[in-house]
């Protein structure tokens, strides 16, 4: 379990293939990799967990809106914005410490994430990941702070491929992932918690753009 779903007893969708919160197929559940029976998603469970994703939306537009005021551009710069605004939203009532601790790391690796890709893709990606292409949300966030910091912030974001990986649970950007198991890809469309993979139920992806 993540830390996120601790702190706001968010449940993971049993079964979830994309972006648009549609379960696999079945009405009595699904099977997961073990043979556990996950049981059927409320309503309440969605709504927790469309607030939840909202919030790290929230959370990464106030992070870049403080390192964009900050007079350092640095790595270090955006580190301070991010304890900043999680200070801030968790004293204003918006999410508990717990969760501002989760989204500080999921954003941090989604900054990394974003940056790789910038990395290995170069021109591609600058157009790939042009803010006026990506539309709302915590990924619009990182490629307007990524754009408006040039190369500084790509070049100082190096990170072992490990701690790139992404987990059943937890939430990120916009983007495709792949199932570490079996290759499958799941398409997210906006900001969202990363399913169980569709194909062998796997809890472990990489990410890309």
């Amino acid at each position: 379990m993540s830390e996120l779903d601790k702190g706001s007893k968010i449940r993971r969708k049993a079964g979830r293939a994309s972006s648009t919160g549609r379960p696999d197929s079945g009405a009595g559940g699904s099977q997961g990799a073990r043979g556990r029976t996950r049981s059927a998603p409320t309503e309440d469970d969605a709504a927790q967990r469309t607030q939840a994703e909202a919030l790290y939306d929230r959370f990464a537009e106030r992070s870049r809106e403080l390192f964009e005021t900050s007079q350092e551009k640095g790595r270090d710069a955006f580190e301070k914005a991010m304890e900043v605004a999680r200070a801030q939203l968790a004293a204003a009532g918006e999410f508990t410490a717990e969760q501002g601790e989760a989204f500080k790391k999921y954003l941090e690796r989604d900054l990394e994430q974003t940056a790789e890709d910038f990395r290995a893709l170069g021109q591609e990606a600058e157009e790939r990941l042009h803010p006026s292409r990506v539309g709302a949300g915590a990924l619009s966030s990182l490629a307007r702070l990524l754009h408006a910091t040039g190369r500084t912030m790509v070049s100082l974001s190096q990170r072992a491929e490990e701690t790139l990986a992404y987990q059943t649970g937890e939430i990120t950007t916009a983007g495709t992932l792949t199932c570490s198991a079996c290759g499958q890809t799941v398409q997210l469309k906006a900001t969202g918690h990363v399913p169980p993979c569709p194909s062998c139920h796997g809890t472990r992806f990489r990410k890309s753009y």
